[in-house]
Formats: structure tokens, sequence, C-alpha cells
């Protein structure tokens, strides 16, 4: 069976996204414009509905954090490695069930986030048949992630409001090379990591959808390298743990209770 590359996924994907986000967006804000010039309530009743759910699409940057093994100081072939930051989509189905007027629950049941690690290792000597004194290696991941967060609400100010949210997740590495035969001395990454999040977000109620923009922080908790002594350059390093910021557009849904 063919192994699905990431990179030819994403991009089949981020071109119907960009064209998705393109009319959801414009249509979102030419309405919520037209309210304000009204001066109109949107959805006045959404408070009282005790769950809804949501779309989400966005952008994210990650990297990972690097802790040196003791390997690392008694060798002299590589004199530094360091995680690069690097962007890629993710997309999802947002359930939110609202607690109280203050408090709400939220959970994901499908959250794909594509995501992409670079490394970038400094030299004494070059590799083989290379001239190089710096290397560049990349990991590329297909996560599924299942945040649970709880989020806490400002008061509504006509037809805008303010959140921030906390709350803990699990992933899923569709595409972890753990278990590969690796001839490129290529870091490999477990399938599984867990972590927390925190964020801050903006609800705009338009007339018959929430647009709410958002930004997040997620950090990985668990050692996510599979080390492999063999490897040159995995085993002159102890722990990966992921670090990830990302942007988000929630189109939550509106309508009647």
């Amino acid at each position: 069976m063919q192994k699905i590359k990431p990179g030819y996924l994403q991009h089949i994907l981020w071109c119907k996204v960009k064209a998705i986000v393109l009319v959801i967006a414009v249509l979102g804000f030419i309405s919520q414009s037209q309210a304000q010039l009204r001066d109109n309530l949107n959805l006045p009743n959404h408070d009282q509905k005790p769950y809804y759910f949501g779309i989400v699409l966005g952008y994210n940057t990650s990297h990972y954090q690097i802790s040196h093994a003791p390997y690392f100081l008694a060798q002299d072939s590589i004199q530094a490695v360091n995680g690069l930051n690097s962007g890629r989509i993710h997309l999802g189905i947002m359930a939110n069930l609202q607690l109280s007027k203050r408090w709400d629950l939220r959970f994901y049941p499908l959250n794909l986030i594509f995501s992409e690690k670079r490394f970038q290792y400094d030299l004494k000597y070059p590799d083989h048949n290379s001239s190089e004194l710096q290397r560049n290696q990349k990991v590329e991941s297909i996560v599924m992630s299942f945040p649970l967060q709880v989020r806490l609400k400002s008061d509504r100010i006509k037809n805008f409001r303010v959140y921030t949210l906390a709350g803990i997740k699990f992933d899923y590495d569709l595409a972890s090379n753990k278990g590969t035969t690796n001839s490129d001395n290529l870091l490999k990454v477990n399938k599984t990591d867990w972590g927390v999040e925190t964020g801050i977000g903006f609800q705009f109620f338009n007339k018959y959808v929430i647009v709410s923009p958002e930004i997040k922080i997620s950090h990985g908790l668990s050692n996510v390298h599979a080390k492999d002594p063999t490897l040159k350059y995995s085993n002159i390093i102890d722990r990966m743990n992921s670090r990830m910021i990302l942007f988000s557009l929630h189109f939550e849904g509106g309508g009647l209770l």
C-alpha cells in the first residue's frame, strides 16, 4: 500500500480551504457591517442554546523545543541543533456546551492539524559527499488532535464578545515515522503526545452565524523523540517537546433554538 504524502494532502485541502474561508468570511463580515449600521442585535437567543457546533479553519506555526542528550557534549562533529518554526494549516469541527452565562465546555470531535518541524544542524565536519557545514531536516506530521477546553466569556456588547480559554489535548500523529527504516539519519517521532493549551478569541454575531477569530498557544508535555542510537542526528537529542501557535477562524452555529 502506497503511503500518502502529507504535503500532497495539505496542498489539495489548502486550495479548498482558501476558497471556503474567502466566501464565508466575506459574507459574514458584510452581514456584520450591515447589522451594526442598523444597530440590531443579531442572534438574541443564542446564549439560551444548551449546545451548538461550528467549523474551524486556520493556520499554525510550530517547532520542537530540544533538550540535548549527554552524548552531545561527548562528541564534536555536531556543534549545535535548533528547532525552526514552520507553518501549515488546520481544520476541524467544534462542539460547544454552554454551562452557564460565563462558562462553556468545548470539544473537537474532528481536528486535523498539518504541521512540519524543521531542524538545523551546525557541523564541524561536512557529511560524506558534501561540503556543507550545515544540515537541514524536516519531519512532516498529520495530527488528529482532541482538545478539551473550558471557556470564560465576557458580557455581550451588542454583537461583540471577548473570551479566554484553557484546556488539555491528546494528539495522534497519523504520519509518524517511528516504525520506518531510516537511511538518512532522520529523527523519528512517536505517534502520541499530550499537552496544555490557552488562548483568547473574539465573537462577532452576524445574522445567521458567529465568526470568531482566535489565537491559541499549545505546549506538548510528553517527549515525542523516538531515540535511535544508530542515527547520527538522533543520539545527540534527549527530549523533543512540541510548541505550536494556532490562528483560527470559528464559524459557529447560529439560527433558531
